[in-house]
């Protein structure tokens, strides 16, 4: 992922100015990342040592989906409609 691609997405889910680290942000950048590997694998099939990383991804922002739902329920229904995130 390229610096002004992730600047980009920090910039559209930040909830403060210098914020980098809230649940919003990093769930918003691991389905960057998430979308890119998908992507990958589409041609490169056996490439079984990228997919563990791919599903260790999916497991964090999971943790953070939970979280952020268990803490602010309105947040979470907004950020996975914004990401198109089927739950």
């Amino acid at each position: 992922m390229s610096e002004q691609n992730k600047q980009g997405i920090i910039e559209g889910y930040r909830t403060h100015e210098k914020d980098t680290g809230s649940p919003e942000v990093q769930i918003a950048l691991l389905s960057s990342r998430i979308v890119h590997l998908t992507e990958h694998f589409r041609s490169h099939k056996k490439d079984h040592h990228s997919r563990r990383g791919l599903l260790k991804m999916v497991a964090r922002r999971r943790k953070l989906l939970d979280y952020l739902k268990a803490k602010n329920q309105p947040k979470y229904q907004e950020l996975i409609g914004q990401l198109g995130i089927r739950r």
